[in-house]
């Protein structure tokens, strides 16, 4: 077992292996965490652990009525109660910043990726940011993943014409879609309009194969629905709203 003590980066959203995140770090707690971060030798990995809330606030409210420059600023553990762990999915996304810059205000600029799952094992909120202890979540293809990714290809791109709105010729022209089976699968989980348990559930999958046997059903569904909805603006799954902390 590979366990590793990484800053802890809440959020209301879901993050997998390949994808990137962005993030506007305006709180004083995670400008901690990227001060931390940016303070590590040039040759070290600026790495941090996203975890999405289960029950908690991703910005700690503010004290009402109180002028600037007299609101208590938020501890590390402000908004997940008195047990952090029991606030966050324990199942969480290594993320690697590949960029950091700070602004003259003192806030940041984050553009992270993705890399590994890992599972949360406890917080500590003793520091001036979240850290964990953490395991590594090794990607077992499972049976069948091959097969199954091209039903999910398949059912993804009809996703997405419904979705768009446009014919399957022109979506396929717009972006590539990689048929490698695990990164698909984090791909679709990422791109598909699902809440965050949906996307929860995917990410702890056992595996590959679950992962998309979960995604073609998902997609199946959700296409059936859309299809009765009106229509739809087009959607580009190549972004995703910066997320401010």
């Amino acid at each position: 077992m590979t366990t590793a003590r990484l800053p802890i980066f809440p959020l209301n959203s879901v993050l997998f292996p390949g994808l990137v995140l962005p993030l506007n770090v305006f709180e004083q707690r995670y400008r901690a965490m990227m001060r931390h971060l940016a303070e590590l030798p040039d040759d070290a990995p600026r790495r941090f652990g996203v975890v999405a809330i289960r029950d908690g606030f991703e910005v700690a409210h503010s004290a009402p009525g109180l002028p600037d420059g007299t609101r208590p600023e938020p501890g590390p553990a402000t908004g997940f109660g008195p047990d952090p762990l029991a606030a966050f999915h324990t199942v969480g996304c290594v993320a690697d910043a590949a960029t950091l810059r700070e602004r003259p205000d003192g806030t940041y600029e984050v553009l992270a990726t993705g890399t590994t799952r890992f599972r949360l094992l406890s917080v500590d909120a003793s520091g001036p940011f979240l850290t964990g202890e953490t395991e590594e979540l090794e990607e077992r293809p499972g049976e069948g993943a091959g097969a199954l990714a091209s039903g999910v290809l398949r059912a993804f791109r009809a996703y997405q014409k419904r979705l768009a709105g446009a014919s399957e010729r022109t979506l396929a022209g717009r972006q590539d879609i990689p048929e490698e089976p695990s990164v698909l699968s984090y791909l679709v989980a990422s791109a598909a309009m699902l809440d965050v348990p949906a996307k929860q559930r995917l990410l702890q999958a056992p595996d590959t194969a679950s992962r998309l046997a979960d995604e073609l059903r998902l997609l199946r569904t959700e296409t059936a629905l859309i299809g009765k909805l009106p229509s739809l603006p087009a959607v580009d799954f190549t972004r995703r709203p910066t997320s401010p902390n």
